[in-house]
């Protein structure tokens, strides 16, 4: 992809609570994953920008669904389509307090479960560590309610070829098996492994309507 439509992001706003969300409409892919996984670099790794999601050596600092328009989508025949990236909170921070924990499990919840916009989940992952709970709790998720889900398996630079080839191939099995809708690559936003074929995906969810839209 010669043109990277995710270098226009920019900031919108950071909402609390599902109700402060900008109106319900056009298409939007969602960022979730555990604190210290790598969302914020990954971010500004894919829209090229390095301060606009913010990154920290404390890890949570993301405790706000935070919204970046992307220019409006050109689509054949029709009008263009209003396009959004929402960073979800970061998840599983221990220092956290469990009031905090427990609101954002809830308006994470309602968000997945109500917002007709969203065309799909890219899921941050570290590729050197097992599945936590709250991944497999999203894959699952995304299973249940046919919502596509594009796995970033990130830190690929700090393991061998070989070793992130095995932990690739074991997800994407896993995947199969449990007829997940969803896609698996290497990523790694200090390498730039895998930019480009994230971007293009993210590009794509973009564009596909859910069935609900149909």
């Amino acid at each position: 992809m010669s043109s990277n439509v995710l270098n226009g992001a920019s900031f919108t706003l950071a909402a609390n609570e599902i109700t402060q969300l900008p109106y319900d409409t056009g298409a939007e892919v969602a960022f979730a994953g555990r604190s210290n996984a790598g969302k914020s670099s990954a971010l500004n790794a894919l829209t090229g920008h390095n301060g606009l999601a913010r990154t920290s050596k404390t890890p949570g600092r993301t405790q706000l669904m935070v919204v970046f328009d992307l220019p409006p989508l050109k689509r054949e025949g029709g009008e263009p389509l209003q396009a959004r990236l929402v960073d979800l909170p970061g998840y599983g921070y221990a220092k956290v307090p469990e009031a905090m924990r427990e609101h954002w499990r809830r308006e994470i919840d309602a968000y997945l479960k109500m917002r007709r916009s969203l065309r799909g989940i890219v899921l941050i992952v570290d590729i050197r560590h097992e599945l936590k709970d709250f991944d497999r709790t999203m894959i699952e998720f995304c299973a249940a309610t046919e919502l596509p889900c594009h796995v970033l398996m990130t830190k690929a630079d700090k393991i061998s070829r070989g070793q992130a080839s095995k932990a690739l191939e074991a997800l994407r099995k896993e995947f199969r098996v449990n007829k997940v809708p969803g896609t698996v690559q290497m990523f790694s936003s200090l390498a730039k492994t895998g930019v480009e074929e994230a971007r293009a995906r993210i590009v794509e969810l973009l564009h596909t309507p859910r069935p609900h839209e149909l």
